[in-house]
């Protein structure tokens, strides 16, 4: 490859996880021609800030000049495990879309350079049935329920849908017409699995990229259905503070640290963009940051050293600042104890609040936005309102406008009283007569005697 083509490559792939089928990709750009990538997404769950993962790593892409296809796979929602119901797919689909613009604006991704299409506008198609019996007639059960093992709900008496998922995300990078598909590690059962067999149905063989998985704030995965595992991407100031107090992070431990790898996977990646962005390193990607939203500064204290990343403001009494120059650092730092837990989480905590403020400003603007989240997301604590009914309750004797009216009319003679007066003013009902059980006493003893 040329150094231009290096170069290109070194950007697609760098801080990734895991590339299969790298050296088609390398032909693409020894070629100078431009790759096409897709990434898809399921609008089931409430869309976190796991998302600023693989939304950071399609910068890389534009600025190697990668031709990007976000899927928003509403079909996949719904064969999910009926994560999102058929009701509801149409709402949340929308709902993402929103959320994910918002997200490339704040990060100064240009949106013209990004196709959004909906799964079921090409899946739904006769000859994209008929590849998929092509693809069940030689699939079996258990290369099916393997490939999805890692993405699917598994449940104990699973639905047939979890097993037609796979196949309709291998069949996904044919009719997208993509050279690679990129997504998390969880994918990459999946991912083998096309490559098995897209070639068994003539179609091509394609490269996969994915990216390392961010633990949930309450270790393990971070995941759209746990709120105690993530931060919604409309969460206010005050609620992710909180959650980032009571995360996980064990002083020394690095191990299912969420707040620590959001620092590697998601803060120093943006802040390395923004100061990439402000030598003017932006590759073929000549427009990124002409159209940000929100504060667009590094996380980088005033005074740090040349070449730092990432800084965590620490009082002069406990040593002062921390620079950062790469992840590794921090990690070593936070290992050996020198950076205790309470410092990293206030860093977090405070370069969340900004990366969320331009998204949650243009949500609060934009009423149909705000329209599309009621419904595609119904808060299960609502109560539906009830209509209070009127019940007339008439006023005690000798008051109310009644009274008042009856008193006037005898001034002027009138002594006849209304329907209502008469109600409230009708005579009590006559008390028992105390001598009828008496009687019946007396007719008693008179039979018993004769």
């Amino acid at each position: 490859m040329t150094t231009d083509a290096d170069a290109k490559y070194e950007l697609i792939t760098r801080r990734l996880q895991e590339v299969l089928g790298g050296d088609s990709i390398k032909a693409i750009l020894a070629e100078d021609r431009s790759p096409k990538c897709y990434w898809g997404t399921a609008p089931t769950g409430r869309p976190h800030i796991g998302y600023f993962v693989p939304l950071t790593k399609i910068a890389d892409f534009l600025r190697a000049g990668v031709e990007v296809t976000i899927l928003l796979a509403d079909v996949h929602a719904f064969l999910d495990n009926l994560k999102a119901p058929l009701e509801l797919v149409g709402y949340r689909t929308k709902y993402y879309q929103f959320v994910l613009l918002a997200v490339f604006r704040s990060l100064g991704i240009p949106t013209t350079k990004l196709k959004f299409i909906e799964g079921s506008s090409f899946q739904l198609t006769k000859e994209y049935s008929l590849d998929n019996y092509r693809l069940a007639a030689i699939v079996t059960e258990h290369d099916a329920k393997k490939a999805g093992a890692e993405v699917v709900k598994q449940v104990e008496s699973p639905l047939l849908s979890g097993l037609l998922y796979p196949g309709l995300q291998a069949l996904d990078e044919h009719y997208l017409g993509c050279d690679f598909q990129f997504g998390g590690a969880d994918q990459r059962k999946i991912f083998t699995f096309a490559e098995l067999y897209l070639p068994r149905l003539g179609y091509a063989k394609r490269a996969h990229l994915m990216n390392p998985m961010v633990p949930g704030l309450s270790g393990g995965k971070m995941s759209a259905s746990d709120p105690n595992s993530k931060i919604d991407f409309l969460d206010p100031p005050a609620v992710i503070r909180k959650k980032i107090k009571s995360a996980f992070c064990e002083e020394g431990n690095k191990n299912d640290n969420g707040v620590l790898a959001f620092v590697n996977s998601v803060l120093m990646p943006i802040s390395q963009l923004r100061i990439e962005r402000l030598k003017g390193q932006t590759g073929a990607d000549e427009e990124e940051g002409k159209d940000a939203t929100g504060d667009q500064a590094p996380f980088v204290s005033e005074g740090a050293p040349e070449g730092t990343v990432f800084s965590i403001y620490r009082k002069e009494e406990f040593g002062g600042s921390l620079h950062y120059k790469n992840f590794e650092e921090v990690e070593n730092d936070f290992v050996e104890k020198k950076l205790h837990p309470k410092d990293l989480k206030s860093a977090v905590a405070d370069g969340i609040v900004k990366l969320l403020e331009p998204i949650q400003k243009a949500f609060e603007e934009n009423e149909e936005w705000k329209s599309v989240e009621k419904l595609a997301y119904v808060d299960p604590n609502a109560k539906p309102k009830k209509k209070k009914e009127k019940v007339y309750h008439p006023p005690p004797p000798g008051k109310g406008k009644n009274v008042k009216q009856q008193e006037k009319a005898d001034e002027n003679g009138s002594a006849a009283p209304t329907t209502a007066d008469a109600a409230t003013t009708a005579t009590p009902a006559e008390p028992p007569r105390n001598d009828v059980v008496p009687a019946a006493v007396e007719v008693i003893k008179a039979e018993s005697q004769s």
